[in-house]
């Protein structure tokens, strides 16, 4: 079985409490506090080398890391130790990456409304390649470049019309969509590269279809697609573009209800498809994100308050929820859980893990059997190493969780949890508001 397609983390065991990376989970959540993000180390590095390793007979492939899923300094070096390089979509990202040390040569710049000051932030820490979203990015691109007497490589982002299977919110392929150029839109942008924007060196199209896809065939029509128009671009401009990038999306298993396809089998998908169109054999980059960083994490949370209401349905509340995983509220996206301190308890009841914000909608997981709960059990949620500190919030001035890093039984803190200080550390005071002392 790929990594991705584990629930748990790959070190998880059953001890006397539940451990991963050799760590009890019940004495992590003692000595950092709760909610807490754990990463296990050795299943991050596991998905890695399970990627170089399904597509090692592809000569010219080029693995990129998607930030969104989760950038932190930590992540950003193991990453790069093992060879990836780094799909950024936001200045905090582009400076998270190079404040950890990497050669910038292999950050790609991505997203739909890059703003003047990240494009000069791109350009002078000397990013690898832009990912161009639209008419208005090209020409401003090339205007700041022209600026600077720089010139930069870029590939056009396209909309290649697949549509895949998955919730309409992580759609990004079909045609209705905020990102990427229409195909009919093409030859307009080549034309003005060619006779206008003399700063901007296509070198390649991007595409990317989605999030959470379980269908291969979807990036066998997508590099069908890419090739086709390389092809059509190449008689019709005479550019020979070398370069495309196939987006990620690879799904992950929540449940055991969830099916997604192997790494390998993805990249099976992709190299028929480019030996069966591609005459000459391009450069490929790839984006995955969520498979990689997604199963490597898990959360833990404590019980607390309990409630049972009128037809017997029972809540119990965390000491986390939707500021810390929004996912179940934007998503409905569904969750594994399991108790760290009571493994061996056979007598289960069926509960609702309630979130402890000001929403009746923040829920983690809804009627899920677990060993009944106290006030101090200690419960893991799989699988929540992407989109959950992403996207995590302040909401009801809650501070963000730690994150640790564990590894042959031994933790490091690699995110420290928000004081009450950080919450304030940015508020102001006009003087005409302050007090009289």
């Amino acid at each position: 079985m790929s990594e991705n397609q584990s629930i748990k983390p790959i070190t998880t065991e059953e001890r006397n409490n539940l451990t991963i990376g050799g760590c009890d989970l019940a004495e992590l959540a003692k000595i950092y506090g709760t909610p807490l993000y754990v990463i296990d180390e050795a299943t991050l590095r596991g998905i890695c080398k399970s990627y170089k390793t399904a597509f090692k007979d592809y000569k010219n492939i080029k693995m990129m890391y998607a930030c969104k899923a989760l950038c932190t300094s930590a992540i950003i070096r193991i990453l790069d130790e093992e060879g990836f390089g780094f799909d950024t979509v936001s200045a905090g990202e582009i400076y998270t990456v190079y404040k950890s040390g990497v050669d910038m040569k292999k950050v790609l710049f991505n997203g739909n409304n890059k703003s003047k000051k990240e494009i000069e932030l791109a350009l002078e820490y000397g990013v690898g390649r832009f990912s161009v979203d639209n008419f208005y990015e090209a020409c401003l691109l090339n205007e700041i470049a022209s600026e600077k007497n720089k010139t930069a490589e870029i590939l056009l982002r396209i909309t290649p019309g697949i549509e895949c299977h998955t919730h309409n919110y992580i759609k990004t392929g079909q045609t209705d969509s905020k990102f990427g150029f229409d195909l009919t839109q093409i030859d307009e942008i080549i034309s003005l590269i060619k006779s206008e924007y003399k700063n901007l060196h296509l070198k390649g199209l991007h595409a990317h279809i989605g999030s959470q896809i379980f269908e291969t065939q979807c990036y066998y029509d997508e590099v069908e697609i890419l090739i086709k128009e390389i092809s059509r671009i190449k008689k019709q401009h005479g550019i020979e573009l070398k370069e495309m990038n196939i987006g990620g999306g690879l799904g992950v298993r929540y449940t055991t209800t969830d099916n997604p396809p192997s790494v390998s089998i993805l990249a099976e998908a992709v190299t028929e498809a480019m030996h069966k169109y591609a005459l000459e054999i391009p450069t490929i980059y790839i984006e995955p994100g969520r498979s990689i960083i997604s199963p490597s994490g898990v959360t833990l949370y404590k019980a607390g308050s309990s409630k049972i209401v009128p037809g017997g349905k029972k809540y119990v509340a965390v000491d986390g929820g939707m500021a810390d995983n929004p996912r179940p509220s934007m998503y409905q996206a569904k969750y594994t859980a399991q108790v760290v301190n009571k493994l061996n308890h056979s007598q289960t009841e069926t509960v609702t893990l309630a979130g402890r914000f000001c929403e009746s909608g923040d829920i983690l997981i809804e009627n899920i059997e677990l060993p009944p709960l106290e006030a101090g059990d200690i419960i893991c949620v799989f699988n929540t190493g992407a989109y959950n500190y992403s996207m995590a919030s302040n909401y009801n001035r809650v501070e963000k969780p730690a994150m640790v890093l564990v590894n042959n039984s031994h933790s490091d803190i690699i995110i420290y949890r928000e004081t009450l200080d950080d919450l304030i550390s940015k508020d102001c005071i006009p003087d005409r508001l302050k007090k009289n002392d």
